[in-house]
């Protein structure tokens, strides 16, 4: 949100704010889910990105799990599942998305302990 070359990043800040605003920045800060993470109990997490996602770079997501790993003090499971075919939107083939909600389908199965 601060490299104001990225096509849009300027068009953002009048939805989310914009950081190089002091006021705006600590708005944007109190809700980010990466710098709120503290040391607690989390839920089970699937956290997917994809390698060709023009809008969030996969090393975000990974960043965001090693963290939350690092602080979720025993809780169940946190899983980052990575595609290494799709973009923004995850796979687009009519079978590789049915896929996609199907292994999303099991995960949160297992994770809820319903397994059949």
């Amino acid at each position: 949100m601060l490299d104001t070359s990225l096509p849009l990043t300027v068009a953002e800040f009048e939805e989310w704010g914009n950081p190089a605003n002091t006021e705006q920045y600590a708005i944007l800060r109190s809700y980010c889910p990466y710098t709120n993470l503290t040391r607690r109990p989390y839920p089970a997490m699937l956290v997917k990105t994809s390698v060709h996602d023009s809008q969030v770079m996969y090393w975000e997501p990974a960043k965001y799990v090693a963290r939350l790993r690092e602080r979720n003090d025993g809780a169940p499971q946190v899983v980052l599942k990575v595609n290494f075919a799709a973009g923004h939107g995850g796979s687009s083939g009519r079978y590789d998305a049915l896929k996609e909600i199907a292994f999303d389908v099991a995960w949160m199965l297992k994770a809820w302990g319903i397994e059949g």
